[in-house]
């Protein structure tokens, strides 16, 4: 009996190789690295170590990247939600170009997408022309900054409210609206609770591609202390004067509140899940 229990198939095959490989896998790329970033920064005393990332260079740098990363991504669900729902709903010429469209942040290099969108926004470009009379300077200023995040991050939103709105039968819709509900109260009551969970996971995705974005922003931002510096930019100025101890604590700071927003949404996500089930 005790050598067929010991023999008996698990319910998972394959779980301890499959654990085994994803544990070293994951220790390469993502807890090897980190680990290697703490141990940089424990070089420092606790003194050089506040004074680096409580410098007022490096708080208006966090400030800029957090906030800025907040609203495109606030932005992002807006608008993502928007064509998500035209592509899913709708068919209309074009509309596969479109949809690959979308696509192309994920392609293109992030320096080619900085420079372009510092082309079109400065104040002789196409766009920046007509919103230099109105007294809107996008290039080279907090909004360039959010207008790059929004770019880079926007395919994260309609990719993944996709899926879901394709799950959701439009029969549901027309049952509501035949027992008399109005439009408003059957995307109030019927579709946004079944898009709130994928909705949290696509301000999270896009949240977490914007505050580590550097190449499309360094261009547009101008790049001045104090005003259109990002964390990323700090973090490679300090490699460059050979402060990697500097660096390497700035970096511990942005990991720290990016992880920290990351729970905060995941524990929303988990809770709108529930409530929304």
């Amino acid at each position: 009996m005790a050598l067929l229990r010991i023999k008996q198939p698990s319910v998972l095959p394959g779980f301890g190789p499959g654990l085994g490989l994803t544990l070293t896998y994951m220790s390469l790329l993502v807890f090897l690295p980190l680990a290697a970033l703490l141990l940089q920064t424990a070089r420092l005393s606790w003194e050089q170590f506040w004074s680096t990332v409580s410098d007022p260079r490096a708080v208006a740098a966090y400030r800029l990247s957090i906030g800025a990363s907040a609203i495109a991504a606030a932005i992002n669900v807006v608008f993502g939600l928007l064509v998500a729902w035209v592509l899913v709903r709708y068919r209309f010429p074009g509309r596969r170009l479109l949809d690959a469209i979308i696509d192309l942040p994920f392609a293109l290099p992030t320096a080619v997408a900085g420079i372009a969108l510092t082309s079109i926004l400065a104040t002789n470009g196409w766009v920046g022309r007509f919103l230099e009379p109105l007294g809107i300077q996008a290039a080279f200023t907090p909004l360039g900054v959010v207008i790059a995040l929004t770019f880079i991050s926007f395919p994260f939103v309609v990719r993944t409210l996709q899926p879901v709105l394709e799950q959701i039968d439009p029969e549901v819709e027309e049952a509501a609206m035949s027992l008399g509900a109005s439009r408003y109260k059957t995307i109030r009551r019927v579709i946004l609770p079944q898009l709130v969970p994928a909705v949290v996971t696509g301000f999270a995705l896009a949240l977490a591609r914007a505050i580590g974005e550097y190449g499309s922003v360094v261009f547009i931002s101008g790049n001045m202390p104090m005003r259109t510096e990002i964390a990323p930019l700090l973090v490679v100025i300090k490699l460059e004067q050979y402060d990697h101890a500097g660096a390497t604590a700035i970096a511990v700071v942005m990991l720290v509140l990016s992880f920290t927003l990351l729970l905060a949404i995941n524990s929303l996500q988990r809770w709108s899940g529930r409530k929304y089930r």
